[in-house]
């Protein structure tokens, strides 16, 4: 199937995806600072500049779009054009995401990813769901949590 719009059009609208001050992102940012968390943006220092850091917690909050990280979920879909581009592309994206984490975890930061897909279904419920899960894991002492009532709804996945 052929794009609907030129390859000068297609390029306009790809370069005016952001990376940061998505949607989703100022959604989380929002709530969490209304409950009184302070965090960090994008800090540089950090390995993948993490969407927030919470160094009073010593945990980051990756906030990832379903598409560009290719989460198995019902917003992602592969291009039908240029397949084979956008599987490597996207490819490169998880495999640098599982670095990112890894170098955090061995730096002491406890990780957690926030998908796109989680917060358009808690949307109707004031994004009350996942920010109140993310209170909670950022409260809690857990390096990881495994152990965490969340991680069996998969609601939020944890790094």
């Amino acid at each position: 199937m052929t794009d609907v719009v030129s390859s000068e059009k297609r390029s306009q609208m790809m370069s005016g995806i952001r990376s940061k001050d998505t949607q989703p992102e100022m959604i989380v940012r929002r709530a969490l600072h209304a409950r009184g968390f302070r965090y960090r943006l994008h800090v540089k220092d950090l390995p993948g500049k993490p969407d927030l850091v919470f160094p009073r917690y010593r945990s980051v909050l990756l906030i990832h779009g379903c598409f560009w990280h290719g989460h198995d979920c019902h917003l992602f879909k592969v291009p039908g054009t240029r397949t084979e581009f956008w599987l490597g592309k996207i490819g490169r994206n998880r495999e640098r995401d599982a670095e990112v984490k890894k170098a955090l975890t061995e730096l002491g930061w406890r990780v957690l990813e926030v998908w796109e897909c989680e917060l358009r279904a808690a949307r109707k419920a004031g994004y009350l769901p996942v920010v109140e899960r993310v209170a909670a894991w950022l409260s809690s002492t857990a390096l990881d949590n495994e152990n965490q009532a969340w991680k069996a709804s998969g609601s939020i996945s944890p790094a």
